[in-house]
């Protein structure tokens, strides 16, 4: 029998879910502040909030794509700086992001020719005219301005309702994504989600990480390091095929810490067809009970280390292959500027069995928790 969930009754339960998992665990109440950061056209205001753990570290959230603008880091040396990409205003993140920061959702990646079977019946996406559906349909979660809530400790909980057929999705669905920043410097992020329709979901943060500090410059001497034997290749169109192929004597094997631009030129074919690294690797391990060691990024130079631990069974590793634009201060943003991991589940999961389901039913409730944990290292 379906479920059937009223609006307020959506987003009434997230709201009142308790802060789980690291975000408990702050020792002090650091605080966050908000201010405002611009307009959406219908003159709606987008919030910007800053919170602080009380060690210098800081962590910068918009309203708009509750997408994190900046993330201020501490070096070997005690210096902090920003180590996320971003833009300077709120019209250029409007008009001209590449999802730096963003909550994307409802469904990360690529669904096959913008159509899955549920239930019995085809659902047709809004493709904007592409191939396939991307990163939910063209005006995903990212475009969205959420509602932000300052929790206690340094911590926010942004929350959206999605009505029913929205990019073609069925359901109502009402998500919560908290993000909370630990003093002991760990970022952590705990979506939750609930629906009046069976639909899938596939939500994940979008961030740019460039572990040196140096806005604009390369990420070619980063060290990383991914917890996965095997990772989900896709064919010429960059659609995954339902194979999942071991990293084995490819440029994609990071089993061991390996510098990112070591094989990134290489032309391997996933490397060609990706124009770099744009794969999601699977993570070892059971996933969807309490977060597991996923990743690890470091760069020698400033010694700063993240190291991203998730519920999620996978990780899209992506090298910014196309960013070609000025970003915050001016700095040129070059293909390979940025790294994000986003965890995950596969794309094109609805058209593939044998991947990880990613179908939520009323009456259930999806859960991530993913921790990218910042260090530094002599």
């Amino acid at each position: 029998m379906t479920v059937i969930l009223s609006r307020r009754t959506l987003l009434s339960s997230l709201a009142a879910l308790p802060l789980a998992g690291c975000a408990t665990r702050a020792a002090q109440r650091p605080g966050v502040t908000e201010q405002l950061f611009g307009q959406m056209p219908d003159g709606a205001p987008v919030t910007l909030y800053t919170l602080s753990n009380g060690t210098g570290a800081n962590l910068r959230v918009m309203t708009y794509g509750a997408a994190v603008t900046n993330l201020v880091m501490p070096d070997k040396a005690g210096s902090f700086a920003d180590i996320v990409l971003g833009l300077d205003d709120f019209e250029s993140y409007r008009t001209k992001s590449r999802n730096f920061g963003t909550l994307v959702g409802r469904y990360a990646g690529r669904i096959g020719n913008g159509r899955f079977p549920l239930d019995g019946r085809e659902v047709v996406l809004d493709t904007g005219g592409s191939k396939h559906s991307s990163h939910g349909g063209p005006v995903g979660f990212a475009k969205r301005n959420w509602r932000g809530q300052i929790l206690d400790g340094a911590a926010v909980r942004m929350t959206l309702l999605s009505a029913d057929g929205d990019q073609g999705f069925p359901g109502e669905l009402g998500i919560s994504v908290i993000y909370s920043l630990t003093p002991d410097n760990r970022f952590c992020l705990e979506i939750e989600a609930l629906t009046t329709r069976p639909t899938v979901l596939n939500p994940t943060h979008h961030g740019y990480f460039n572990l040196s500090g140096v806005s604009g410059s390369l990420v070619h001497d980063h060290l990383l390091t991914m917890e996965a034997d095997g990772f989900t290749a896709f064919g010429p169109d960059k659609m995954v095929t339902g194979e999942i192929r071991s990293v084995a004597g490819t440029a994609l094997d990071f089993r061991t810490p390996k510098p990112i631009g070591r094989d990134i030129a290489s032309t391997e074919e996933q490397m060609r067809i990706g124009g770099g690294y744009d794969h999601c690797f699977v993570i070892r391990g059971p996933h969807g009970g309490k977060p597991r060691k996923a990743a690890r990024l470091s760069h020698p130079g400033s010694g700063r280390t993240m190291e991203l631990w998730t519920t999620e069974p996978g990780v899209q590793l992506f090298t910014a292959n196309a960013v070609d634009m000025v970003g915050r201060g001016g700095a040129i943003y070059k293909p390979h500027c940025g790294v994000c991991l986003e965890p995950q589940h596969f794309q094109n999961s609805p058209n593939q069995p044998g991947f990880p389901g990613t179908l939520l039913r009323p009456g259930e409730r999806f859960r991530s928790r993913s921790e990218y944990r910042f260090a530094v290292a002599p």
